[in-house]
């Protein structure tokens, strides 16, 4: 991928002359909420290393109050603690984990922000974040799981679907390889959550789609492709809650 004045492009893509037009805010090429969730995670992330998480991941989520108030479980969710299901996405277990995911977040945000506009981008990010939380419960029920990668692993799905719909051949880009080897060491390393990672992938994945190729398909006014992005992320907290109801 290749760095430009509007975000990450692929080396073909940015040859080309594009026609650059005005916009509102919402479409500003700086990638300002990408900055904000980064700065976000990283204010938590050496938060939890000054209160006692260790930084290199090791002895578990124990070692801080704030992971173990923070991470995300289906006992946790079960005694109605469901601020976890956001706060866990924003918490990182060592400083190589956090390091990853803001490098990925930085890459995968100023490709699509510039793209999707902040409003849209926002909405792939929470409700990617969301559905990692619940594929982490699905999957990992008594495990506390913590981490941006279910958002990062959801920013990846929607970026095949975008660039899809604009005519980019996602293997040439470098992003095809880039999720399969991401895919590989999510299902071969161990400590890794399989569920928050193919969770978040998914729900990234259904969010671009009803934002861009329902809105291509079918005539609705602008506003209802976000809104039923919206409810989606509403689906996957009811869906959270009811996976960790009862024993287990």
């Amino acid at each position: 991928m290749t760095s430009t004045s509007v975000g990450m492009r692929c080396p073909e893509c940015a040859n080309q002359r594009t026609r650059v037009r005005s916009g509102p805010a919402a479409y500003s090429t700086e990638p300002v909420l990408t900055y904000i969730l980064i700065a976000i995670n990283v204010l938590i992330g050496f938060g939890a290393f000054i209160s006692g998480a260790s930084t290199t991941g090791g002895g578990g989520l124990g070692g801080s109050q704030l992971l173990a108030d923070g991470s995300v479980s289906r006992a946790t969710i079960d005694n109605g603690e469901y601020y976890r299901l956001i706060t866990a996405g924003f918490l990182h277990a060592g400083f190589f984990h956090l390091l990853f995911n803001m490098f990925a977040l930085y890459v995968l945000g100023t490709l699509l922000e510039p793209v999707v506009g902040r409003l849209r981008f926002g909405l792939i990010y929470f409700v990617s974040l969301l559905a990692g939380s619940f594929g982490a419960l699905l999957l990992s029920p008594n495990s506390p799981t913590v981490g941006a990668s279910g958002a990062i692993f959801g920013l990846m799905g929607a970026a095949v679907i975008v660039m899809r719909n604009r005519g980019l051949n996602v293997m040439e880009s470098g992003l095809g390889f880039w999720i399969v080897l991401n895919l590989i060491i999510t299902f071969t390393v161990p400590n890794i959550s399989i569920g928050g990672h193919v969770g978040g992938l998914i729900g990234g994945g259904l969010a671009a789609l009803v934002l861009f190729d329902l809105g291509d398909r079918v005539r609705l006014p602008e506003i209802v492709p976000s809104l039923l992005v919206a409810a989606l992320g509403i689906a996957t907290v009811v869906a959270s809650i009811a996976v960790s109801a009862g024993p287990g």
